[in-house]
């Protein structure tokens, strides 16, 4: 046990210091067609192309300089991999590739694209969404052609969607490079104001990680006499203990928001070995290894799935602990899991989107983006709440969500992770279909 201890201690000196899940078939072959050619076509998808349309699209992406893209056009269906929800498929494809690039998808007739590391925030939601609204009544090809060129425009002017076309004259040489270097400067200070606010978004799910971290260890501790006696529970408790040294070590490494998610993933491992421990000392038999209690993943494998609703949301099943089942069930709002962001105490599954690979870490063993679909690629829980939510809640109409991402033909982005962001549009005027 004192390995347990001096690994606490070690955790709480690091703080004060400062893989995936499948998605689905569709999605999966998506991916698995990405990584050799940047544009893929499932070919039951309501607005796929020929291979003729398919090569020009290629060629657009080859010639532009508009950088690494990858181009999906998939069925509605695919959504249904995802929750339901186009912007999901969309992240799904990103995770899976895991390449730094601009992505877009043509996922029935809904248009979704993000970049990560070759635009700046926002800009490929907003360079989707003009495309398609020149091209609406021209067909997905040429909108996805001219999304590239507006990429490779993009780039080539610094990040900035558009421009104006005109040409500097001979006096104005001395102006462009005063701005250029105003521009430097300015891009300067927004890296340096960049990098304080990653290391604060760090500290703070850094803390997190920490307090379950702790819990961990000392539910664990009450339990190392006890297992001595036992040699089926003394097993879960060194598995526990292990996932235990796992999550430290994680958290001990941890430089990215992003890289908590391993934390996570260890801790609820453990969790259910301590679970096991536990029953097995009880006299019952091991629990199912079922999903974390959505309402505090701290309470172990959930017991059960029961109907609840977010304050103005739309009621829809959790994993839930019997506990907390039961006090859903009475009518009662169970207590849940809250972290401090940005000063003020927030239940975790409202908390800014660069909680979510800590958060996602607890379910990713039960398909992540498609157990819990919407938890965490961006839907809104509903009505009261920001942030980012559970599913599809309040229906493919809510802007927002995890984020801010949009849906209904608008422009939304944001960081996914410290990396992606995300944005686009419908195939469709106001929300409409293509």
């Amino acid at each position: 046990m004192k390995r347990l201890v001096v690994l606490a201690v070690a955790v709480a000196a690091a703080l004060a210091l400062g893989a995936q899940a499948r998605a689905g078939e569709r999605i999966d072959a998506a991916v698995a067609g990405l990584q050799a050619n940047p544009v893929y076509v499932d070919p039951d998808a309501e607005l796929a192309i020929g291979s003729a349309e398919q090569d020009r699209i290629r060629s657009a992406i080859d010639t532009s300089g508009a950088g690494p893209v990858y181009i999906a056009i998939l069925p509605a269906a695919a959504e249904n991999e995802t929750g339901g929800n186009p912007d999901g498929v969309l992240q799904a494809l990103h995770d899976g590739l895991r390449r730094t690039g601009t992505y877009a998808v043509v996922v029935g007739r809904h248009f979704r694209a993000g970049s990560e590391g070759v635009l700046p925030q926002g800009v490929a939601g907003k360079l989707a969404t003009e495309a398609l609204n020149a091209h609406r009544g021209d067909g997905v090809t040429p909108t996805l052609i001219d999304f590239v060129h507006r990429v490779a425009d993009a780039r080539q002017s610094g990040g900035a969607p558009g421009g104006t076309g005109n040409e500097p004259g001979t006096g104005g040489g001395v102006l462009i490079g005063l701005l250029a270097l105003g521009g430097l400067t300015f891009l300067g200070f927004r890296a340096i104001q960049s990098s304080r606010r990653r290391q604060a978004e760090l500290a703070e799910v850094k803390a997190a990680a920490h307090d379950d971290l702790i819990a961990l260890a000392d539910d664990v501790q009450k339990l190392e006499q006890p297992v001595e006696s036992n040699t089926e529970a003394k097993r879960e408790y060194d598995e526990a203990l292990a996932d235990y040294d796992k999550a430290s070590g994680a958290f001990d490494r941890a430089q990215r928001t992003k890289e908590l998610e391993a934390v996570a993933g260890s801790l609820e491992e453990g969790r259910y070995h301590m679970s096991a421990a536990e029953a097995l000392l009880a006299g019952r038999h091991p629990p199912e290894r079922r999903p974390p209690c959505f309402f505090d993943p701290r309470h172990g494998p959930s017991a059960r799935d029961v109907d609840w609703a977010p304050p103005g949301g739309v009621p829809r099943k959790v994993p839930a602990c019997e506990a907390d089942a039961q006090a859903v069930e009475r009518g009662e709002e169970p207590v849940s899991r809250e972290v401090v962001a940005g000063g003020r105490r927030v239940p975790y599954w409202n908390a800014p989107p660069y909680f979510s690979p800590w958060a996602g870490g607890y379910f990713m063993p039960f398909g992540g983006t498609g157990f819990l679909s919407g938890l965490f690629v961006g839907e809104l829980l509903g009505g009261a709440y920001g942030g980012w939510g559970y599913g599809s809640w309040g229906g493919s109409g809510v802007p927002g969500g995890f984020g801010g991402w949009g849906d209904g033909g608008g422009a939304a982005s944001t960081d996914f992770g410290g990396g992606m962001d995300f944005g686009g549009g419908d195939f469709g005027g106001g929300g409409g279909d293509f």
